[in-house]
């Protein structure tokens, strides 16, 4: 387990936009340990899955969302107690019910998931997991396992964006 503390803060850009920066020496313990995605806690609330983002000039920080900042009461300039542990999980971050259930149920699915690479998956669990109706999420897990057979196991966002609004409704 790691600790430190930090400042929240906003880059001027919209690309990454609320973040808090870690400490080098964190970053090279990080590396030690072959740590690239961690378990993140702030000031003891709920944790939640994250990595490491480069900045640039060896500075790195923690992407932190409106749905974090809220939950935690935190706003820029605000001082923080983080503590990072290693995700120990599977994708990096939860993998929705309704989609491990669809992968019982089609192989052909789920096999063409399992041969993206890791970013790709989070990306589509990260979408499936976003959405707040039980019912949508199966309809989301159905629509990108479709995708993947119909592609022959390619992740072609612009066509899943068009399936995701062809195929609404479908279940």
């Amino acid at each position: 387990m790691f600790t430190f503390t930090s400042i929240l803060e906003k880059y001027k850009n919209n690309l990454y936009n609320y973040h808090f920066k870690v400490p080098d020496k964190i970053v090279k313990q990080l590396s030690k340990a072959k740590i690239k995605r961690f378990i993140c806690t702030i000031n003891d609330g709920s944790a939640f899955h994250a990595s490491l983002m480069p900045a640039g000039e060896g500075v790195y920080f923690i992407k932190i969302n409106k749905e974090l900042r809220q939950a935690h009461n935190i706003k820029i300039g605000d001082v923080a107690s983080l503590k990072i542990d290693k995700d120990e999980s599977k994708y990096g971050m939860p993998l929705p019910e309704e989609l491990e259930e669809l992968f019982l149920h089609d192989p052909e699915g789920n096999k063409y998931f399992h041969q993206l690479t890791p970013g790709k998956q989070r990306s589509l669990l990260f979408l499936i997991a976003k959405v707040k109706s039980k019912d949508k999420r199966y309809e989301k897990s159905f629509i990108i396992l479709e995708h993947l057979k119909e592609q022959k196991g390619d992740l072609d966002y612009k066509i899943l964006t068009q399936d995701f609004k062809d195929k609404k409704g479908i279940i």
